[in-house]
């Protein structure tokens, strides 16, 4: 109960910390010489995709001021966990965070749709014309986003979740009991269970340990992540479901945002455009490297679904598209059939 208390206070003391820090830098006084100094916090470890994206977005962002911005990056951990700095950019205390649907279906709960399986094509050209131009996530759910204090300025993947397990799970009755690790996503969740599986949300940085004794089965991640973290060295299998898109937010606090002036927001939208290219190209080349580099350190089996497989689990997987519609109501389900039309025709 101590160690609670001390957590609580001490994320209180942090957040009221970075508040007052980040009015004072918004709107700086023309004596300052209308410098800002910005902070932007990503959920992953430095060298992660998030970290590489964050770090160039930082870098043309700067550039482009020609020295008026300066931006920290904060890595997660450094100032709580994904939830916390969700809550932070809530609150004012972050200028810019990303924030990802797997750690924060409690604040958006319509954001969920992202974890429902075999949704998006499987041609990562096409979910980058989706993402760029859907009108069911950039206008319907970026408000909904908007209602919770988050200005989202840009939907991007960090590619395809894959599976590691300790045994076979290449067809959907081989999950039944299968103890998975999952984000705590409620969607996440429902998807495993549409397989028989047994969910069992756990803090990332436990994940390892989790697999390495055996309180968890197996796990979802994209290559990058698998690799970076090593779950390859206490798995047998990794299966190449591509069940899902691992989808992240590049998000801004809107008051913050709001109070700039015209220019600078010119700069950010820009900054958003230009890296948009590049968040797909980096999540290529560090999962298509990972993958390499999987193989080289590991004598795990690599399994890849046949698409008589794939077809068994989208049939399976819609049982967790009834559980969607049903835990969001109808704004949420309406997003979701957009979507889904949106990416039918795209798919033509």
């Amino acid at each position: 109960m101590k160690k609670s208390i001390l957590l609580a206070v001490s994320v209180l003391l942090v957040m009221t910390l970075f508040v007052g820090c980040g009015q004072q830098s918004a709107t700086p006084s023309p004596d300052a010489g209308e410098t800002y100094n910005w902070r932007f916090a990503h959920e992953e470890n430095n060298g992660s995709i998030q970290d590489v994206y964050v770090k160039e977005f930082v870098r043309i962002l700067e550039e482009k001021s020609g020295g008026k911005i300066n931006i920290d990056i904060y890595p997660v951990g450094q100032i709580g966990d994904a939830t916390q700095q969700c809550e932070l950019l809530q609150n004012g205390g972050l200028e810019f965070a990303m924030v990802s649907p797997g750690n924060t279906g409690t604040i958006v709960p319509e954001n969920q749709l992202f974890s429902l399986h075999f949704l998006f094509s499987e041609d990562m050209d096409k979910n980058k014309e989706i993402f760029k131009n859907s009108k069911a996530l950039n206008e319907d759910l970026t408000a909904i986003y908007a209602d919770k204090n988050i200005k989202v300025l840009s939907y991007w993947t960090e590619g395809t979740m894959e599976w590691t397990t300790s045994k076979p799970v290449n067809r959907p009755e081989l999950w039944k009991g299968l103890k998975m690790r999952t984000m705590p996503s409620p969607m996440i969740v429902a998807s495993y269970e549409a397989y028989g599986a047994n969910p069992t949300p756990m803090p990332y940085m436990e994940v390892y340990s989790g697999l390495q004794l055996n309180m968890i089965e197996g796990q979802e991640n994209p290559l990058s992540a698998i690799e970076e973290m090593k779950f390859y060295e206490v798995q047998k299998y990794l299966t190449l479901g591509s069940s899902s898109l691992y989808v992240t937010t590049t998000a801004v606090n809107p008051k913050f945002f709001d109070s700039l002036p015209a220019d600078i927001q010119k700069m950010i939208l820009e900054t958003v455009e230009e890296t948009r290219d590049f968040s797909f190209q980096a999540q290529a080349d560090l999962n298509g490297g990972a993958l390499d580099k999987i193989k080289a350190a590991s004598d795990i089996e690599i399994v890849t679904l046949t698409q008589e497989e794939r077809e068994l689990f989208k049939e399976a997987s819609k049982s967790a598209y009834d559980v969607y519609k049903n835990m969001v109501g109808a704004k949420g389900a309406a997003i979701l059939d957009k979507l889904m039309a949106e990416i039918a025709e795209i798919e033509k």
